[in-house]
């Protein structure tokens, strides 16, 4: 008997791309999501977490698949991520690409298509990222911090991805996806296993979404940069060692700037008195010094720094918070600030 010939992959890099989006309680900004995908509605599976809102529903209107995840489970959104892929590599199996995407933010149109050619152009590249910038940025200085976070990135061949990026299946299933025990930093830790077995990332030039944070809180920004520090310990607990040394430069500048002043401080201020204190002068003298560095308009530049700055007792909190989680044998829940 003459066998069916196999149909041959598309010429379309858009056409051999999936997405896989994750939520939970996003409302409208899930909706502005999921319409930025319209164009690829078919090939888009959502993963929810647990949302008490209308996202289930509006996401079966909206695209051709939705996880509902168990939450008997530990959730974690690197387990979300995994399921969504998953789900998406059973309804469309000859996929090259999946785009994973947060369900607060907003896909730019020509995203997919330069991030999949661009693949398709350096096959030695596991991960493709692009410009993420905030919505909102006015709204509130932690909104404007997150905007300038976004833009700290160097453009170019790098270590790292964020959240939002276009990975290739091949690499994706070698390295096993994301470790779902990971409650933050998955996808750095993941950038780790891809670069170990000889892949690239890449940070492209080019828009590929608009983010909405959403917080107009101190206490959304604190928890924001506990959760980071307990990504650092993560990551050196799990890829400090040489040659990666993964979080351990983070690590250290966390308990110079949150632990090494304050005792330093103390010392002195036993040893020779209240002239001791001067040594706390390090702080104003640390924002300066980054402010001075900055490359934004000054505003922008001493916000950035002062931030930076106390944001190390956050982010030491985070680490303290791994270490007693590991001393106790708990796992870790998730560190939310929305």
């Amino acid at each position: 008997m003459m066998s069916t010939p196999e149909t041959p992959p598309s010429p379309d890099p858009v056409a051999r791309t999936g997405v896989v989006a994750i939520g939970r309680n996003e409302g409208e900004r899930l909706r502005r999501c999921l319409d930025s995908l319209q164009a690829v509605a078919d090939r888009v599976v959502y993963v929810d977490s647990g949302s008490t809102d209308s996202s289930v529903a509006m996401a079966h209107a909206l695209v051709g698949a939705v996880v509902e995840l168990d939450m008997q489970r530990r959730f974690t959104a690197a387990r979300a991520r995994n399921a969504g892929f998953w789900r998406l590599m059973e309804l469309n199996p000859a996929l090259d690409y999946v785009f994973f995407v947060d369900g607060d933010c907003e896909v730019m149109p020509q995203w997919l298509a330069k991030s999949s050619q661009f693949l398709d152009a350096h096959p030695t590249i596991a991960v493709v990222w692009g410009e993420l910038r905030e919505r909102y940025p006015q709204r509130s200085i932690y909104n404007r911090l997150c905007d300038m976070e976004w833009t700290d990135y160097p453009i170019g061949e790098g270590k790292y991805c964020g959240g939002d990026a276009l990975i290739r299946v091949a690499g994706f299933r070698q390295v096993g996806g994301y470790r779902p025990e990971l409650i933050c930093g998955e996808e750095p830790e993941m950038c780790v296993r891809l670069r170990e077995a000889g892949w690239r990332i890449w940070l492209l030039e080019e828009p590929m979404a608009i983010h909405d944070a959403d917080i107009r809180r101190f206490g959304q920004w604190w928890r924001r940069m506990i959760r980071g520090g307990y990504g650092f310990a993560q990551w050196v607990a799990l890829h400090g060692g040489a040659p990666e040394r993964q979080g351990v430069r983070e690590s250290l500048s966390v308990w110079l700037w949150s632990l090494g002043v304050p005792l330093m401080t103390l010392a002195l201020t036993m040893s020779v008195g209240v002239w001791g204190l001067m040594a706390l002068l390090l702080y104003p003298a640390q924002v300066t010094r980054l402010a001075l560095s900055g490359k934004r308009s000054a505003r922008a530049n001493w916000l950035r720094a002062g931030a930076l700055v106390v944001g190390k007792f956050a982010e030491a909190v985070g680490q303290a918070k791994f270490c007693l989680d590991r001393l106790r044998r708990v796992h870790a829940t998730l560190i939310e600030y929305k």
